[in-house]
């Protein structure tokens, strides 16, 4: 199965409390953190709750 791979690269001040518990959720605490997850829809959607403040590029 594909896996994602999620880098933060932005800041989580200044953002909504919802967005700063997502980033925490997918298990990022600052710029530059490196997670992969599996590609699932939950994945995708807290992906794309915060797609301002990361980058994803899929992982075989």
């Amino acid at each position: 199965m594909a896996q994602l791979k999620i880098v933060q690269i932005k800041s989580r001040i200044g953002t909504l409390n919802n967005h700063r518990e997502t980033l925490r959720s997918l298990g990022l605490k600052k710029i530059g953190d490196t997670v992969v997850k599996e590609d699932r829809p939950e994945i995708r959607g807290m992906v794309k709750m915060v797609r301002h403040l990361v980058t994803v590029e899929e992982v075989e």
